[in-house]
């Protein structure tokens, strides 16, 4: 039974292309099975989360951090009543338009793509699952509901909503996205701040006794001493971090009921006219979040072995963006005939879009591959 304020596939705002409803499935369970039959979800199994993909078997990359999102926002989304097909489908394609290598190839993309428009991933994905998918006769891309679009697009400056049509409305009209895009949103940063501890301390790069001084992880870490004041290692990293989530799941849930039920909010256009988001941790909570973040940032995203990851990375990108900016002959043939059309409709900006959508869809190793074939002369 789903709460009154909950998105409904019934009452979905519905497809850019009209489609038969599906038989035994409902829209948002479509959506699912869409994404992850695509070509954009196959290729996160080798796209950086952290650690580039071929340092370690046992570090997250891109697809199973979007699976361990997934997990987390249909959890909450039970318990709250909301729709769990929706946030699985959100969670599921919110990378999709990630570039190798990061958040250090998205930096270095939209650095290329500075006089062409810039590069963001969360519009990138939007482009992967309206344009670029190609394996449907009637359309191209995923034809996705407008609910499920809604939450893929979790930010957006004013200059690019204008050109979005719908999903770009509300953050031209201030207005607020479904409750499952607003939960879908917390889920991804729960699951990167723990399975970034995780990697963290798998690799070496960070030490139990730091993050002992953030005062979160240390509450945690004096609980599970106390009731097994004998266990170490890996078990011990697991039973903190379990409990960690546990913790801002259940802050999550809380806090978001008491924001809904002091709102007075009883349906989803309610939710979408609401002056601030409903889905939202408390004070407290929010506070040990940033803390815990700025912890990942100073000691983890910026240890000296990770930033030469990073700047080997952004070296890669600009390099191969230089390239077939320089002479589209070196893209695949098909990549070429696309970067041409939209240069003939959209000039300069267009070839560096088609050339942008060429590299973001790369793979960590297919990036340093085309890089040794274009670049290493020995």
């Amino acid at each position: 039974m789903s709460a009154s304020y909950a998105a409904d596939p019934v009452t979905s705002q519905g497809r850019r292309f009209v489609e038969p409803d599906p038989k035994y499935r409902t829209a948002f369970q479509r959506d699912r099975d869409r994404i992850i039959h695509s070509r954009a979800f196959r290729r996160l199994e080798y796209k950086t989360q952290v650690f580039v993909n071929h340092e370690g078997d046992l570090y997250r990359t891109r697809l199973t951090h979007s699976l361990e999102v997934a997990q987390i926002a249909r959890s909450v989304a039970r318990n709250m009543q909301l729709n769990e097909d929706l946030v699985e489908a959100i969670a599921l394609a919110h990378d999709l338009g990630h570039t190798p290598f990061g958040h250090a190839g998205q930096d270095a993309l939209n650095k290329c793509m500075a006089e062409y428009g810039g590069f963001e991933h969360n519009l990138q994905s939007l482009r992967v699952v309206d344009q670029l998918e190609d394996v449907y006769a009637q359309f191209s891309g995923l034809n996705l509901c407008f609910e499920t679009r809604e939450g893929i697009l979790k930010h957006c400056a004013v200059k690019h909503a204008k050109k979005l049509g719908d999903v770009g409305e509300r953050f031209l009209n201030k207005t607020q996205a479904s409750l499952e895009a607003q939960l879908t949103n917390i889920a991804d940063e729960i699951a990167y701040n723990n399975h970034d501890i995780d990697d963290g301390l798998r690799s070496g790069l960070i030490q139990l006794e730091q993050l002992i001084e953030v005062p979160v992880f240390r509450e945690v870490w004096l609980e599970v001493q106390g009731l097994y004041p004998d266990l170490s290692g890996r078990r011990q990293v697991n039973e903190i971090l379990r409990r960690l989530i546990g913790r801002m799941v259940i802050d999550l849930t809380e806090t978001s009921f008491a924001a809904i039920k002091a709102s007075g909010v009883q349906s989803l256009a309610d939710v979408r006219q609401h002056d601030a988001s409903l889905m939202q941790y408390s004070a407290l909570m929010r506070q040990q979040k940033n803390e815990l973040k700025h912890f990942l940032r100073e000691n983890l995203y910026f240890h000296p072995t990770v930033y030469r990851s990073t700047w080997r990375a952004q070296q890669i990108i600009e390099a191969l963006f230089g390239a077939f900016m320089h002479d589209v002959r070196l893209l695949p043939a098909k990549h070429q005939q696309f970067a041409r059309e939209l240069k003939q409709e959209q000039g300069d900006a267009g070839q560096a879009r088609a050339i942008a959508d060429y590299i973001a869809g790369m793979t960590d190793r297919y990036a340093i591959s085309q890089y040794g074939e274009l670049f290493d002369f020995t």
